[in-house]
């Protein structure tokens, strides 16, 4: 199973986003952000959620429970 940081850094790549625009989007911080992809945080339900529809993939696939992203 891929674990949940390399997942959300593949998908934002994927889009050509930066972390600072991602944090922007949830208006939380570039660190704090950078946590989650250095997997030193990890995210509330709200927050997941959120990242998947910004990056356009589900849930299943940020969590490693599924290979498809879409």
């Amino acid at each position: 199973m891929v674990p949940f940081p390399e997942r959300l850094r593949k998908a934002r790549e994927q889009k050509a986003l930066l972390q600072k625009e991602v944090a922007e989007y949830l208006s939380m911080t570039a660190r704090a952000y950078q946590y989650y992809e250095a997997g030193r945080r990890r995210p509330d339900y709200e927050t997941l959620v959120a990242l998947a529809d910004y990056l356009d993939v589900t849930t299943d696939y940020l969590l490693g429970r599924t290979e498809e992203s879409g």
